[in-house]
């Protein structure tokens, strides 16, 4: 490679709800025998979740896969409220990672639809959030992904009350091109008051766009099926980028790299993968970071884990003994890294 500078964006990499989610099925690997089971990929990379596979966690697509009384996880991007009932329903723990985000998402689906408005819901089909979401009142949800998809609902009258809502992890270009063609069509538009869109998302676009004009490539370090870090090439190519590269990691990185490299990463990849990617990029004159917001968000574990932590102690304290490898309950949570987390579980 001959890279002469790499342009590293701030922010990048995990955001609060990956944090809390990373976090939280770590401490279920520490506290019960496995295997642990994760109701689909608890976040969106393939290092993460192999991280957990090489700890006894088991990721399935059908809570029926799961032994009764089985320790399960409910993954970051939201659950069909049917398939939480059926969870709880077979004597299992379950605790549910889902970014509070989604689940605002999911409450303006129920109001909105118990109030009797078509729900148009801006998504990307089959992806876990998407289905998630619209199982919270199906009969009041339409799917749309482009403006064109606003014109074939034709049974959705242009007087009827109408609300538009979105998948958290949309580019802000997808969303804004749907909402200019929905409030055409419904004059009496309803939408949040605050944006649907994942804050964390809107700052990593944006510090990628302060790059873009100043470079000759970008890389995205995330996995294909990360809705929020293929969002991130999507704004790179809009903006004119000549190159744009989607890696897993390191050893994807193609070998012809040169001039001035931009790099950031989806909220779900991991920091070791930026450092090895700086690594393999050897810039010659350096690596500039480009901070454009600082992120101070944190959402703290789910409450089911709070309670299960909380009854440990307890019995703890009971025995006057700690039990092996749980390690200090959440106090200290606000200030531990998902990334040391992730760590740890390697050694």
């Amino acid at each position: 490679m001959a890279v002469d500078r790499v342009l590293l964006a701030e922010p990048r990499g995990f955001c609060a709800g990956v944090e809390k989610a990373i976090k939280a099925l770590a401490w279920m690997v520490r506290v019960f025998e496995p295997p642990v089971y994760c109701y689909h990929e608890i976040v969106h990379n393939q290092h993460v979740v192999a991280a957990f596979a090489a700890q006894g966690v088991v990721f399935v697509d059908d809570v029926d896969d799961v032994p009764d009384g089985a320790p399960l996880m409910l993954s970051a991007h939201g659950t069909a409220p049917e398939v939480v009932a059926a969870a709880r329903r077979r004597g299992r723990v379950v605790v549910d990672a889902v970014c509070p985000l989604v689940t605002k998402v999911h409450h303006e689906v129920r109001v909105r639809a118990r109030k009797g408005y078509t729900v148009l819901y801006v998504g990307h089909p089959g992806h876990e959030e998407t289905t998630g979401t619209m199982a919270v009142a199906p009969e009041s949800v339409r799917l749309v992904e482009r403006p064109e998809d606003v014109d074939a609902l034709a049974d959705v009258d242009a007087d009827a009350p109408v609300a538009l809502l979105a998948q958290t992890t949309l580019s802000h270009d997808e969303w804004s091109e749907v909402v200019q063609h929905a409030r055409r069509r419904f004059p009496d538009l309803w939408m949040p008051g605050r944006s649907d869109l994942c804050f964390a998302t809107t700052n990593r676009q944006a510090a990628l766009k302060a790059l873009v004009p100043r470079c000759d490539v970008v890389v995205v370090i995330g996995s294909a099926n990360s809705s929020n870090t293929v969002a991130l090439t999507a704004v790179a190519r809009a903006l004119g980028c000549p190159r744009v590269v989607l890696v897993n990691d390191a050893a994807e990185l193609p070998e012809d790299l040169a001039g001035t490299v931009a790099v950031t990463a989806g909220a779900s990849a991991p920091e070791s993968l930026v450092e090895a990617v700086l690594d393999r990029l050897a810039p010659l004159e350096g690596v500039e970071p480009v901070p454009v917001v600082a992120e101070e968000e944190y959402f703290p574990p789910p409450p089911e884990l709070r309670e299960l932590l909380r009854a440990l102690e307890t019995t703890v304290s009971l025995f006057a003994a700690r039990p092996p490898d749980v390690g200090d309950a959440p106090p200290g949570d606000r200030d531990l890294a998902a990334a040391r987390v992730l760590e740890t579980l390697r050694r």
